[in-house]
């Protein structure tokens, strides 16, 4: 009976005008598009169509292979965005991306991409607005040169926001500033990976008029990010000089060596900075990625001498000033009265004080980070909460801040990020965070904060609140156990990662939990977890790897191991789960492992993710009319069907 049901409800669908359906599914993003398509084979069919002339889509969740990626990318001369994760794409690869429709591209991983690439977009894409291009050439033996960069800036003419997230001094010198003499005029926004502080001078200075007419070179630069080798006071200065309707100015090093004077920061280059008055968000930060290094040649006389420029600013992210003391970041808060967000790494003379008599300013702070400010107490903390409308609040690595600190946290109703990790916290003070502050928290990071124990999970997550927490770091906490993850799923958390790196006591009875947990919203069945970190959980055996194979964790894309687990099973899990990103070596898992405080938003995801089905060419039971099957849905069905995830 059930199956003539069934079988009715197929003939219904077939009967619909293949343009409502169509009408229906081009209103869904791509995921949706093809968890419908997983569904029946009218719906496969008429996702097929829809792909063929829908404006955007987005495939950054997998790292999808040329075979799965050609039933995606059909022809579309509707086409105006695309982004791709290409971690398993190459040359062979650039006939589907590079499209003349497409006003935006992001491709992200192309380290097996040659030059070919930019090329041919710039002799392709002339009227793309927005490009991404990351890793491009990474991998040995991928030829990269100036004459491929040429093509792209002379040929993409409308480009206002170029991001080319990959080394670039690879290209030769000497002719590095003649080709961006080509690029739009219309370019507002200039991102790169990395880029020598002598290439950046050189590129902007040659351009100057002595008459102070804009440069023809970056004409209209509006926001500029690099990640220089040596931040410079001449680098500065050309930068600043130079680009006169900046409001964007994000400047980072790493140096390997400790700088000399003539490539380091002084107190000079600071007083450059906000020459034409257009500055909004400044941001200098010194990496000690290689080396333990600060800016010591600035002072608190550099940052009173830039804050008479910056009274306008709103954004401020100061790395490794070490010599800065309460006097010059006081200034900052007292002198820039529209500044919202500020952030200070490696404040190592930061104290209390800075915050002594912050209720007598005007700001209205909604992000503060103080990372690595060891001077910084709890006494620091209940004064800066005054600001009643913070929204993130970053203080990892304040390794003197404790109970008291949480208690006056505790008052922020609006917070949505609080990162705490290595703070001398127990759970008590994890008990101030329930009444007010964990019910509006999307993301919180108690990373080795050793004095909590299972008992400050219970106390947190205790209750039938109804929690938005999405984010969950609780990695190098040794006294969490199994118990502490029970905690977490009868809370029913909504949440998508959840890092449990280094807790010995963790083992396959978290797995199976988590592996059942539901999250507290209606119609959803299973977990919700992205991302999953177990490197070096003491307790993780083989009965884990059954949990961890489907139907569970059906949405699943990062997981993290430890190196010592058994390989075949690792193998195994990876080849039956082929979009699953399986870590062994303790690396930090996540498309961008790298710090995300300014990711305050939190993406939202599909309940059922479908989307793996639909590209293995997965399909419903009951859909056994096998006639009228195209080439194209044989070349969907790449791999086999799948175990239903929705039981």
């Amino acid at each position: 009976m059930e199956e003539e049901e069934e079988e009715a409800s197929m003939v219904g669908l077939d009967q619909l005008p293949s343009a409502l359906l169509a009408t229906i599914m081009v209103k869904l993003d791509v995921s949706s598009i093809c968890s419908a398509g997983s569904t029946c084979r009218t719906f496969r069919h008429c996702a097929s169509h829809v792909l063929s002339f829908i404006p955007s889509i987005h495939l950054l969740e997998i790292a999808p292979s040329i075979e799965l990626l050609g039933p995606l990318l059909p022809p579309n001369p509707l086409m105006r965005s695309l982004k791709v994760d290409c971690g398993r794409l190459n040359d062979s690869a650039i006939r589907l991306l590079v499209r003349p429709s497409l006003h935006e591209l992001h491709l992200h991983n192309c380290a097996d991409f040659s030059g070919k690439l930019l090329s041919e977009i710039g002799s392709q894409c002339g009227d793309l607005k927005s490009l991404y291009l990351g890793s491009v050439a990474e991998n040995r033996g991928r030829a990269l040169h100036v004459s491929d960069l040429d093509e792209l800036l002379s040929g993409c003419t409308q480009l206002e926001a170029l991001f080319l997230m990959f080394d670039v001094s690879i290209f030769i010198r000497h002719n590095f500033a003649r080709v961006w003499a080509l690029a739009s005029t219309k370019l507002t926004c200039l991102e790169i990976g990395y880029i020598s502080s002598v290439m950046i001078t050189e590129l902007l200075s040659p351009n100057l008029e002595q008459t102070h007419i804009q440069p023809s070179v970056l004409p209209r630069i509006q926001k500029l990010s690099l990640s220089v080798d040596y931040i410079t006071d001449a680098m500065v200065g050309t930068i600043s000089g130079g680009l006169l309707s900046l409001t964007h100015l994000d400047l980072r090093d790493a140096p390997i060596i400790e700088p000399r004077l003539t490539f380091d920061l002084t107190n000079s280059g600071l007083q450059q900075i906000n020459q034409h008055g257009k500055l909004r968000h400044l941001s200098l930060v010194r990496s000690q990625e290689f080396l333990v290094t600060y800016f010591k040649r600035v002072n608190d006389l550099g940052i009173l001498l830039m804050a008479d420029r910056c009274a306008n600013m709103e954004s401020i992210y100061l790395g490794g000033f070490c010599r800065v003391t309460d006097t010059g970041f006081r200034e900052i808060l007292h002198s820039c009265s529209s500044l919202y967000k500020l952030r200070v790494a490696h404040g190592t003379s930061l104290t209390n004080l800075v915050f002594h008599d912050i209720r007598a300013t005007s700001l209205s702070l909604t992000h503060v980070s103080l990372r690595w400010c060891n001077l910084l107490t709890n006494d620091g903390v209940e004064n800066l909460v005054s600001n009643v409308d913070l929204r993130v609040l970053d203080l990892r690595d304040c390794k003197s801040l404790g109970d008291e600190a949480l208690r006056a946290i505790g008052t922020l109703v609006k917070l949505k990020i609080l990162q705490l990790d290595g703070s001398d916290i127990t759970d008590t003070g994890l008990s101030y965070l329930r009444w007010r502050v964990i019910t509006s928290l999307t993301s919180l990071s108690l990373r080795g904060c050793k004095r909590l124990t299972d008992r400050g999970i219970l106390l947190l997550f205790e209750g039938s609140f109804k929690y938005e927490l999405q984010e969950l770091d609780l990695s190098n906490t040794p006294s969490i156990s199994d118990d502490g993850i029970l905690s977490l799923a009868r809370a029913r958390l909504p949440i998508l990662e959840l890092r449990l790196r280094q807790c010995p006591l963790i083992g396959d009875t978290s797995i199976m939990a988590l592996a059942s947990m539901q999250a507290r919203e209606e119609g959803w069945q299973g977990s919700r977890l992205r991302l999953l970190d177990l490197h070096n959980c003491g307790g993780i055996t083989q009965l884990s790897f059954r949990w961890l194979k489907r139907p569970y964790f059906p949405r699943l894309r990062w997981l993290g191991l430890t190196g010592s687990v058994n390989r075949d099973m690792v193998d195994a899990l990876a080849r039956s789960r082929p979009f699953l990103h399986v870590l062994c070596h303790g690396e930090e898992l996540g498309a961008d492992p790298s710090n995300r405080l300014d990711d305050s938003y939190m993406r939202e995801y599909d309940d059922f993710d479908e989307f793996e089905q639909w590209l293995l060419g997965e399909e419903d039971s009951g859909d056994d009319d096998n006639d009228d099957v195209d080439d194209e849905d044989v070349a969907m069905e790449v791999a086999g069907r799948d175990a239903e995830m929705e039981d």
